[in-house]
């Protein structure tokens, strides 16, 4: 008999769980200081996609929960932006510090709950490390301008201040693919601006973020001012709407997104929606350097990436060599259990999507692609595929892939690759492989995204590149002070120096 799965987790976290007499952890949630069950006595369970067994439960937050939560958000305002700027940063240095104390829980955590393998789970807690400690440069962006007034007619005599303050109250909703890292950006820039937050991951794998909101407790974060509800997507219609609420900060799905911008009211929106990241090989690329960054941006982390590349673009005259060296590059791809140190690929989160990975590429096959390597799936582990010479009629062509799929498509030129760019719905990364600088220009500079790499696949990491969508694919940009740009407000101070006889006098030129 096979042992069970148990989540162990040492005792600097043993406030915010208890366990059943099976051993499985049950999560409490946190609102105002206090971790605690949900009156409801609704719990979820959070299977584990290594082989589907419930590893823990986390309570089901009701609507009266949200709302107070919402409601201590608003009240401890006052208790974030009475600590100076600087203490801030000490607090989030703090925090990195034990992260990197209890860096095996997070780590195992991530790899049960999510999936990951140990080198990317590590990779993410580095990551969010990386994130805390860069807040002094994030900071940078919150000092303002002096805007001397004599340099127009109407304000001579006069100077400004334009400063940035806090919005208020700003909501956090986060995805599954990178539950501690996009969580924690957006929490930490948040709370660095002088906002309070109320944050609720997915359920699919809520447990790393408790953690995470155990660590900036005992760093020193001001009761109140984080506030953690878990529950079903349905807490977001309670949290979107509220009128105390002044920003959302979204990643997830561009049909979420949508409903999100109907019923928020007049708030700040930040939504980081879908992506369909195309890479665009050219005849005079390094198909070998082309190969081995299409391959790392189509797999990593199960290809489960908001900038992950979903379609590969070639031109028809090196398509095959370049289809021959990815499927060569595909098998240095080891998949299965991300427990073993040697596997780079592991499960997706759960078993509808990797039937949804399975549709996409049968659909492909129908319609004439031809399948070169993988293709199929047992339970959540899909085998890393290769699809070549995939038509414009397949939906894989242009919908959100989300797996561990190379979709390769032949092109006659850039030019093509520019329309067929521009006809798709998203725009969130791109990039493109050549060694002429002419074509890289042209490519940059037509292509409807947010970002565009130049022979390297895209990836975010931390942020200190600023990174985020056009068209469906979002509003606004995250990054090192950019998201500090988006969750804080400007306000402009006029200061009337004539009557203290400092201001510059006008003069009349004829």
């Amino acid at each position: 008999m096979q042992e069970r799965i148990g989540l162990k987790l040492g005792e600097f976290f043993d406030p915010i769980y208890t366990r059943d007499p099976d051993g499985i952890p049950f999560f409490k949630m946190l609102i105002n200081g206090e971790w605690f069950f949900s009156v409801s006595k609704k719990m979820i369970d959070v299977d584990t996609p290594i082989d589907g067994s419930v590893i823990a439960r986390v309570s089901n937050a009701t609507r009266d929960e949200v709302e107070r939560a919402i409601e201590v958000a608003y009240g401890s305002k006052p208790k974030i932006r009475n600590i100076p700027g600087i203490e801030r940063i000490m607090i989030f240095e703090k925090a990195a510090h034990l992260i990197m104390k209890y860096k095996d829980d997070f780590v195992r955590t991530l790899m049960l709950e999510a999936g990951k393998p140990k080198r990317d789970a590590e990779g993410e807690v580095r990551a969010t490390v990386d994130r805390l400690m860069l807040t002094m440069e994030e900071a940078r962006k919150i000092f303002g301008e002096y805007i001397p007034g004599d340099w127009s007619d109407d304000t001579t005599g006069k100077i400004a201040l334009v400063i940035r303050e806090p919005v208020g109250v700003v909501v956090a909703i986060s995805p599954f693919n990178y539950p501690l890292y996009i969580a924690s950006a957006k929490i930490i820039p948040a709370l660095l601006a002088g906002n309070t937050v109320v944050s609720k991951q997915s359920s699919e794998d809520p447990i790393t973020l408790l953690l995470f909101a155990r660590i900036l407790e005992e760093a020193g974060i001001p009761p109140g001012t984080l506030n953690m509800v878990t529950g079903s997507g349905e807490l977001g219609d309670y949290l979107v709407p509220n009128e105390k609420v002044a920003a959302i900060n979204f990643t997830g799905s561009t049909n979420v997104g949508r409903r999100i911008a109907k019923t928020a009211g007049l708030k700040k929106l930040h939504l980081e929606l879908g992506g369909k990241g195309m890479a665009i090989v050219l005849e005079d690329a390094d198909l070998d350097l082309a190969a081995k960054r299409c391959v790392e941006g189509s797999l990593k982390n199960a290809g489960q990436r908001c900038d992950a590349i979903s379609a590969v673009m070639v031109v028809e005259s090196v398509a095959d060599e370049f289809a021959r060296k990815v499927v060569d590059e595909v098998r240095n791809w080891k998949h299965g259990d991300p427990r073993d140190p040697s596997v780079k690929v592991g499960p997706v989160i759960n078993l509808v999507a990797a039937q949804r990975i399975q549709g996409l590429v049968d659909d492909a096959k129908e319609k004439g692609a031809r399948l070169l390597a993988g293709g199929s799936h047992k339970d959540c582990y899909f085998v890393p595929s290769v699809i070549y010479d995939v038509p414009l009629v397949a939906r894989i062509a242009w919908e959100e892939t989300f797996g561990p799929v190379v979709t390769i498509m032949k092109i006659k030129s850039e030019d093509e690759a520019i329309e067929i760019g521009k006809k798709s719905r998203y725009g969130l990364d791109s990039c493109i492989f050549t060694n002429n600088f002419y074509k890289m220009w042209k490519v940059a500079k037509r292509l409807e995204t947010g970002e565009v790499t130049i022979n390297d696949l895209p990836r975010h990491g931390v942020g200190y590149f600023p990174f985020g969508g056009s068209k469906e694919s979002g509003i606004g940009r995250e990054g090192i002070g950019y998201s500090i740009e988006e969750m804080t407000q400007l306000k402009t101070i006029i200061f009337n120096l004539e009557p203290a006889g400092l201001g510059k006098a006008k003069k009349v030129y004829l």
